[in-house]
């Protein structure tokens, strides 16, 4: 990051000490150190607080009931709602509560073949995915923004294809001309990979994909939570994100949609919340975002996230990620020095998210995992939900250390250090 400055020590202190977990001493002896953030991050002590107190004082369900707890209720989920749509640019009826990035991808493609079935009336039909068209994928995402679409696919006969993943971990983009044509009715893809942490040309992808009149639905998951992301700017027309890798809690994402699509759009998942009139033969529905809303919602879940929001907001995700940017140079430079161990993706921290993993020369991942863990360092091990980019690759599986905005220099170099030891451990190499 250029232009931007990072944390001082004095505020990483300061932050540190809003996360209680990270005080912990493990049964090893060790203190913790958490490099996990790409599957699920910390929490500071704001967003458990804000949960309680929410949960003690006001707890209720929304849109429902006349009570004063239910007004209560209500108003903080929409209020959480405002807050969350701003942090990435949009309009707050463009934001639609999901379970999370999986429970959002799937909502849509539940709508799209609701469209597809004859649902939807009227600028809804645009989305009706027929047998012969074509969805467009890539080799590097995360199988949450890859077997919902494959599974539509299926339902509808459309073609399934996609982007290449390059030996740098990057995404060829030149092959984009080849894999989109006339028939394309969607491109979805990921905006950072959970993998390799090479973030996406967003432009060059859209750019590509309505010259084709395709729709396109961006994974977000890596990049929310790590980089100023304005998702109106990117010109995405769909994303999706999730609470629990941004500070927030387990349970609580979105969709993010285009006001006019989600207008037009017709519900994939139907139910209580979501209607205006019901008759025993047929239902009108609400306008978007409760017309995606079916059911109950997770109401304290989304008013602590709307806490991760402020928390961040705070802090400014530009020095957030100019402090991420530091450790992940440094991350690189220092595994790039160790014999045997390959990094999965870009070496240099340009275009790039703090999400390395590496591959140790004769020695299996999870023993790698293992060894880390009784030094005190927290990592992923294994495919992390993505075995199509670990295949292109050439591994089955990886060590995966991810940085968050409470990690320091000396956690990094910790990492490093062990990581260096991992092969003579096991007695593997000279």
């Amino acid at each position: 990051m250029t232009g931007s400055s990072a944390l001082s020590d004095r505020e990483l202190t300061a932050i540190r000490g809003d996360f209680p977990i990270l005080g912990r001493r493990l049964e090893s002896g060790h203190e913790l150190v958490y490099l996990d953030s790409g599957a699920t991050s910390q929490r500071p002590r704001v967003v458990m607080d804000t949960m309680r107190d929410f949960s003690s004082q006001h707890n209720a369900s929304v849109h429902r009931g006349a009570h004063s707890l239910a007004s209560e209720a209500t108003d903080a989920f929409e209020e959480a709602r405002a807050q969350i749509a701003g942090f990435v640019g949009a309009d707050t009826a463009e934001l639609v509560f999901t379970s999370g990035t999986t429970g959002a991808i799937n909502l849509l493609t539940a709508s799209l073949g609701a469209a597809s079935g004859g649902r939807g009336q009227g600028l809804g039909r645009r989305f009706a995915i027929l047998p012969g068209d074509r969805i467009v994928v890539t080799q590097a995402e995360h199988h949450s923004n890859l077997v919902p679409w494959q599974e539509l696919a299926a339902r509808t006969g459309a073609e399934l294809v996609w982007l290449r993943v390059a030996e740098s971990g990057r995404l060829r983009l030149d092959d984009l001309p080849s894999v989109i044509n006339s028939r394309t009715r969607v491109l979805a893809f990921t905006h950072a990979s959970n993998v390799t942490g090479a973030v996406t040309d967003v432009v060059e992808v859209v750019a590509a994909a309505r010259r084709a009149g395709a729709l396109t639905v961006l994974d977000a998951a890596q990049s929310v939570p790590h980089l100023p992301v304005d998702l109106p700017g990117l010109g995405v027309d769909f994303a999706a994100f999730s609470a629990h890798k941004m500070l927030g809690p387990n349970g609580v994402g979105a969709l993010y949609g285009r006001s006019e699509l989600l207008e037009a759009l017709p519900p994939g998942f139907t139910g209580g919340s979501m209607v205006e009139i019901v008759t025993m033969r047929e239902a009108t529905f609400l306008p978007p975002p409760n017309r995606f809303e079916a059911g109950t919602q997770a109401v304290a879940e989304a008013i602590g996230w709307a806490a991760a929001v402020d928390y961040l907001t705070h802090l400014g995700m530009d020095r957030v990620a100019a402090h991420e940017h530091e450790l992940t140079q440094r991350l690189l430079d220092g595994v790039t020095e160790l014999d045997a161990v390959r990094i999965l993706g870009p070496t240099d921290a340009k275009a790039r998210l703090g999400t390395v993993a590496v591959d140790v020369e004769g020695v299996h991942a999870h023993d790698v995992g293992q060894y880390l863990d009784a030094q005190g360092i927290a990592v992923r091990v294994g495919h992390h939900c993505a075995q199509p980019v670990h295949r292109a690759l050439g591994v089955q599986a990886s060590t995966r250390a991810s940085l968050g905005v409470y990690n320091t220099a000396a956690e990094v170099d910790q990492f490093i250090e062990a990581l260096g030891q991992v092969r003579s451990y096991f007695g593997v190499g000279s």
